[in-house]
């Protein structure tokens, strides 16, 4: 075991798929699950007593869902790193996720080392966002819609790139490419 492991909250209604994640987390050994839960209001309460460093949140759940929940952890919680968890890959639940302040959108049907990779990305700053979700988003808000610099950084949030990175990369400041992934929410 890590002397400094990542601490993480899993939230899910569905047991099984909660306690699957958690067995699975807790093999890693610079991981540790520190909290976990049914539901949207336990998710800001647990939030709020373990201050994880990544917290993985069901999006569809009986109560608060994931969305809400991450709207409300985000208000008291500006930096806390936040990743959806779902079946759910539909445009508009990405959407609503991202501009909630989720940095990652995973499908459960992924391999563990993906969700191992993005806990660690999301952990270290960046945003994890799978190719197939960041086309449904893309075709949501249609490209057309987009400008040129506004496509460039959501290429980098795709690779998952942190806004430090992006900035980095495009030779733009990080309040600029905030203003960007505002700007590509709000289309």
């Amino acid at each position: 075991m890590n002397d400094n492991p990542i601490k993480i909250m899993v939230i899910d209604d569905q047991a099984v798929v909660r306690q699957g994640f958690v067995a699975l987390i807790n093999t890693v050994s610079d991981m540790v699950v520190v909290a976990e839960g049914t539901n949207g209001q336990q998710a800001i309460d647990l939030y709020r007593l373990h201050r994880p460093d990544v917290a993985l949140i069901d999006l569809r759940m009986p109560q608060v869902g994931g969305v809400e929940a991450i709207v409300a952890i985000r208000k008291e919680f500006p930096d806390a790193r936040l990743i959806i968890l779902t079946t759910y890959d539909g445009d508009e639940d990405i959407y609503r996720s991202l501009q909630a302040g989720a940095q990652g959108y995973l499908l459960k049907d992924m391999f563990f080392e993906e969700l191992e990779d993005a806990i660690r990305k999301v952990h270290a700053g960046s945003r994890r966002i799978p190719a197939q979700v960041a086309e449904r988003l893309a075709e949501r808000m249609g490209s057309s819609d987009l400008t040129s610099r506004e496509l460039e950084v959501l290429e980098q949030i795709v690779a998952g790139n942190s806004n430090k990175a992006i900035a980095h990369r495009l030779s733009i400041s990080e309040a600029t490419v905030k203003s960007h992934i505002n700007s590509i929410l709000s289309k």
